[in-house]
């Protein structure tokens, strides 16, 4: 047994290595998040469009429709033309991330983002998505991982090609179907 420990004990110190110098780190600052670059594309100067948006309603099950979007590592990540909102999706669940104007308290903090499950379960929840690869979408429809995502000037609708369930979602808020 002793033979054993000393050989463990051999092994384990020629995994050392020793560089020589003195670790200096620049002090600590405000945490700030990274800064993604949005193209803008350039908007017409006519009058703004309306914000009054059609609510939505329930669909049934269909066919996927549009652009298909290709998945990295299981998840397709988008970005809203005007760049004000985020999202991740798999086959399970939408998650979106943006500075919604009239979202819910969740322990303290405003909510920034939305999760939709596949059968229609929305929850809201404060958190990053981080540096995502984003790909920003044009308005019109999309296909990915079993969802149609519909993206207008006024909001994009994300609804699960299985279960009819779904949201629409924008700056001025969330509505679930």
């Amino acid at each position: 047994m002793a033979a054993a420990v000393l050989a463990s004990a051999t092994v384990l110190a020629g995994c050392q290595t020793v560089i020589d110098g003195t670790a200096t780190r620049t002090p600590d600052s405000s945490f700030t998040e990274p800064e993604f670059p949005t193209p803008r594309p350039s908007r017409p100067t006519t009058a703004p469009p309306s914000t009054s948006a059609p609510t939505p309603t329930p669909t049934r099950p269909r066919p996927p429709g549009g652009e298909v979007l290709r998945p990295q590592n299981g998840y397709v990540f988008i970005q809203t033309k005007s760049g004000k909102t985020r999202c991740q999706l798999d086959e399970q669940e939408v998650g979106c991330e943006s500075a919604f104007t009239d979202a819910p308290v969740i322990d303290g903090m405003p909510a920034n983002g939305v999760r939709l499950s596949a059968d229609g379960e929305l929850s809201w929840v404060v958190g990053n998505l981080g540096a995502i690869p984003a790909v920003t979408l044009d308005y019109r429809t999309y296909s990915a991982l079993g969802w149609t995502i519909e993206a207008t000037e006024s909001g994009t609708r994300f609804t699960n090609d299985a279960t009819g369930r779904g949201m629409v979602v924008r700056i001025e808020g969330v509505e679930s179907f």
